[in-house]
């Protein structure tokens, strides 16, 4: 089930968040990550966030700031089961785009999004952690019309 996060919530999307970006951004120090999770758990109470939830308990979560993806994040253990997918589609029901950052070092991510059919734009520049990353996009026009 996807419903909308309640503050109680933030201390296992906070964990989720946390224990996610250590092992996906292996390149990035640990400490990064450690020192920016007080403020991220601020951050994701602002965000429109929403978490998928299997018998009470969260599983995963999208972040959303319009039309920015600013993450997807399942739990180590229930990754590669269809969570992020699921995620994503609910997001692209409720956007006509998407848009997303994502580490050019970070290749099982690039995979997933352009099999769920998002292009890369851009390169550039992360100036907090100095890793080159793709500016990523997905539109639902673009998407019905490789469809015909």
């Amino acid at each position: 089930m996807i419903r909308e996060l309640q503050k109680s919530d933030i201390n296992k999307v906070a964990d989720i968040w946390l224990d996610t970006n250590i092992k996906a951004h292996y390149f990035i120090p640990a400490q990064y990550w450690k020192s920016n999770f007080e403020l991220v758990k601020e951050l994701l109470l602002q965000a429109t966030v929403y978490v998928y939830e299997d018998n009470q308990e969260i599983q995963g979560f999208i972040g959303l700031n319009g039309e920015y993806i600013e993450g997807i994040f399942v739990s180590d253990e229930k990754q590669s089961q269809g969570i992020g997918k699921i995620l994503l589609n609910y997001a692209k029901d409720k956007r006509s785009k998407l848009i997303l950052n994502v580490y050019t070092k970070n290749t099982r991510a690039i995979s997933f999004y352009q099999r769920e059919g998002f292009e890369v734009q851009h390169s550039g520049l992360d100036k907090d952690t100095g890793e080159k990353d793709f500016v990523m996009s997905w539109s639902r026009n673009l998407s019905l019309q490789r469809l015909r």
